[in-house]
């Protein structure tokens, strides 16, 4: 067996766990955010285990996990095998890799077969502990070490999994990984947060019906469609729904907006859902809207937006939407989030360091987002940095150069449905443009208006509609647009054609 290749932290929390299971705390729970490798400390622990000749039992809820797990043990040469439908038993191997549902099934619903011996059981995704088949599963081991994996270790409430679990070990969170190169910061615009009065609440979430209902309207708050034309930059994006018809209809508004778009849920068999997803890693298509299918177990690190198009009261559902997208990738430097939910105003930034605690009776929260308010207020702006051309929170070096000018630019209002950076003090931004950029955009305006042959006035009309105010010049020399300049003259077609249709 070779060992795994572990960064600094992944070596010093494997040995916390060792620390804690030599201290007689059997029940332990390792948080790792998304891209902190779950899977291969899961690995080392487990090769530790197999090396002392201790059988070991891996549980997943998804078949993409009990995979990636699967591959992951290959990959350092332990022998195992699955327990899962359609795949061919191994039960003499001292680890088994198995399937929750499967393993219920058929070792404890019914005498298909017995139980595994195990004197580990890890569990990934641990906070789906709390259900009932994990907890019959637990229970039939009660003389193992029990070692829990998750990203958001709370229930759906937000309180801790404590009578599960009896200690915890944390790896670095989400802004110590990103600093590291480990995760990609996130770039976030977010609408006004959107009406949910009435909107019943069940089981810690808002009811999918209701709030299906409320969402998945002809015009989605602040026009998802319209925004990623104008915010998303085209990159390969994952969209988050309510429920099916909803994620049908978002996928169905984007292909008519001449995007390359593809839906998927629970029931979309698996070779179809693959061969999307392999569509969507080629390049072959540009977004998948899905329905809670893509929240666990799924990544792609060339995808850099996510679409925030399901409400939710669960900071665990929330991060682990956005988890989906902080990977790093080849020239991605960030990650998009346009938040038509406000979740963001709910649960603060995924690089917002969280309390975590196993205290069954306390909500895991995070102090930073607590302290400047859940809705936000009047906030510094967000303008274009005229060193380096960078977005940058008003009044805050750039974080790209680093420059800060003297002067303080003035802001314009954002008008209603319009989505607005969202700045790191969790306060809605204006936006405001200087005239170096104001006269950038007219010329890249004109340079649009020739290459269709529009009317002489168009540029002037859509340098009115982005600034408010005319242009000081009216011939300018053109120049090339910019992606984000053509984005933003593509989206404002779309909402004069709804307009128009309306």
């Amino acid at each position: 067996m070779s060992a795994p290749d572990l960064r600094p932290y992944q070596r010093a929390v494997v040995a916390d766990f060792h620390r804690e299971v030599a201290a007689g705390r059997k029940r332990v729970l390792l948080v790792a955010p998304t891209g902190a490798g779950k899977t291969i400390l899961a690995a080392a622990i487990i090769q530790a285990s197999a090396a002392d000749r201790k059988p070991a039992l891996v549980l997943a809820h998804r078949r993409e996990i009990v995979g990636q797990t699967s591959n992951k043990l290959w990959d350092v040469g332990i022998r195992h095998g699955i327990i899962q439908a359609g795949t061919p038993p191994r039960p003499f191997e001292d680890v088994q890799v198995a399937s929750v549902q499967t393993l219920w099934s058929r070792a404890m619903r019914s005498n298909a077969m017995e139980l595994p011996v195990a004197e580990l059981l890890v569990i990934d995704e641990a906070h789906h502990c709390p259900a009932e088949t994990y907890q019959k599963i637990i229970d039939a081991y009660p003389d193992a070490v029990l070692l829990g994996l998750t990203a958001t270790p709370c229930r759906g409430d937000g309180r801790g999994l404590g009578g599960i679990f009896e200690t915890l070990i944390e790896c670095p969170q989400v802004a110590q990984l990103i600093e590291e190169k480990f995760l990609v910061r996130t770039r976030c615009y977010a609408p006004v947060v959107p009406d949910l009065s009435g909107v019943r609440t069940q089981a810690g979430d808002y009811v999918e019906s209701q709030l299906a209902e409320r969402m998945d309207k002809p015009q989605l708050i602040g026009d998802a469609v319209t925004h990623w034309h104008k915010f998303g930059e085209r990159r390969k994006t994952v969209a988050f729904a309510v429920n099916v018809p909803h994620s049908l209809h978002i996928c169905n508004e984007f292909i008519k907006s001449g995007v390359r778009a593809e839906h998927i849920d629970g029931s979309t068999p698996k070779a179809e859902r693959d061969a999307a997803l392999q569509q969507l890693a080629s390049g072959e298509i540009e977004l998948i809207s899905n329905c809670m299918v893509l929240t666990e177990g799924w990544d792609m690190p060339e995808v850099g937006c996510v679409i925030l198009a399901r409400p939710t009261k669960k900071m665990g559902l929330y991060r682990q939407m956005i988890g989906r997208v902080l990977r790093p990738a080849p020239g991605k430097v960030d990650a998009i989030v346009l938040d038509h939910s406000g979740a963001v105003y709910r649960h603060g930034f995924v690089e917002d360091p969280v309390e975590w605690t196993l205290d069954p009776d306390t909500k895991a929260e995070s102090s930073a987002h607590r302290e400047r308010g859940n809705r936000g207020g009047t906030g510094p702006s967000i303008v274009e940095c005229a060193n380096c051309g960078a977005l940058r929170v008003g009044g805050d070096p750039c974080f790209h150069c680093g420059y800060l000018p003297q002067r303080t630019p003035r802001a314009v209002d954002v008008a209603d449905g319009e989505l607005a950076r969202v700045d790191r003090r969790d306060r809605r931004a204006s936006v405001a443009f200087d005239p170096i950029e104001r006269e950038r955009w007219h010329r890249m305006l004109v340079h649009i208006c020739r290459e269709r042959e529009y009317k002489p006035g168009w540029a002037a009309c859509k340098y009115k509609d982005k600034f408010g105010a005319w242009p000081k010049s009216r011939f300018v020399e053109p120049l090339e647009p910019t992606l984000e300049v053509r984005s933003w003259v593509h989206s404002r077609n779309i909402a004069f054609a709804r307009r128009k249709s309306a």
